[in-house]
């Protein structure tokens, strides 16, 4: 009795004896069989058998949902996702910690929901990063439906640093312009501040200043934003564009003013300006000179 008890491989056949129709087995006994796949996924996880824990993790999170314990059918969802990473299972890491989050929302639990998606972004960075930032951006969504957007500040930071490292620097900014939307929600001053400032430097780093001015005169119409250090940093940066000063650029860039950025940030300040400043300055001084023209009539 007792090899029977332990071995995972005989906990498995009985459990899945005990899920199938017969002759003589009308219902399935779920209650049943959920104990022993979960007994079976821990005896193989104890021996490092993965492969066969995260199919038993798998079984056990379907058979909690069969007995309506989704709470429970998310955690063991969670644990097959490991599993699934450790084995290099991409897909089916994204699938899980998906269905993870499903559960946990059937639950009524928006931050473990959240927590699921953002595990499952986390793992797939290196390996996916396109589905990482679905996963962000779903997580980030799960927390904003339910008003808990301060929960969601280090999901939206990770996805726009993701997005860094993958040279999109448009949808990093864009990122950060919805971090500073949900700080402004939640009063949150300074995180909102600097996510302005981040999505200004990085479409200077792209070499986009039409872009970057508009961002800056938008978020200037935010109160808290107009009268912070970080506009003023700001307004120095794009001032040294406009008249064409690279050196102040770049002295502006390297000074302590950002150190309280994200690091993946931080290295794009460092690097500014990376283009020619000329066809700025000219776009600037003709502005002015139609100014003057104007101020003539």
């Amino acid at each position: 009795m007792s090899s029977s008890s332990s071995d995972p491989d005989k906990l498995m056949t009985k459990a899945d004896k005990l899920t199938k129709l017969s002759f003589t087995r009308w219902n399935a006994d779920w209650k049943s069989a959920t104990s022993l796949y979960e007994q079976a996924a821990i005896a193989y996880r104890f021996r490092k058998d993965n492969e066969k824990a995260k199919d038993a993790f798998e079984k056990a999170s379907k058979g909690q949902e069969m007995i309506s314990s989704p709470w429970d059918a998310a955690k063991h969802m969670e644990s097959a996702a490991a599993l699934a990473k450790e084995l290099g299972r991409w897909n089916e890491v994204s699938d899980f910690y998906r269905r993870a989050s499903e559960l946990y929302r059937e639950c009524g639990r928006p931050q473990p929901a959240s927590d699921a998606l953002a595990k499952g972004a986390s793992a797939l960075e290196e390996k996916s990063p396109e589905e990482a930032i679905k996963m962000y951006d779903e997580a980030c969504s799960v927390l904003e439906e339910d008003g808990k957007e301060q929960m969601a500040f280090d999901l939206y930071r990770a996805a726009a640093a993701l997005y860094i490292k993958m040279e999109k620097y448009s949808d990093a900014a864009a990122f950060f312009l919805r971090l500073g939307s949900a700080a402004d929600k939640c009063n949150a001053i300074n995180s909102q501040c600097k996510a302005y400032l981040s999505a200004i430097i990085i479409y200077l780093y792209a070499h986009d200043f039409q872009q970057a001015q508009k961002c800056y005169n938008d978020c200037s119409e935010v109160q808290a934003f107009l009268n912070s250090d970080q506009n003023r940093c700001a307004t120095k940066l794009l001032s040294a564009y406009e008249e064409g000063d690279a050196e102040g650029v770049k002295r502006i860039g390297q000074s302590s003013a950002f150190n309280h950025l994200d690091h993946a940030v931080i290295r794009l300040a460092r690097k500014l300006p990376t283009g020619g400043l000329q066809a700025i300055k000219k776009a600037a001084d003709d502005g002015e000179d139609s100014l003057d023209e104007d101020d003539l009539t």
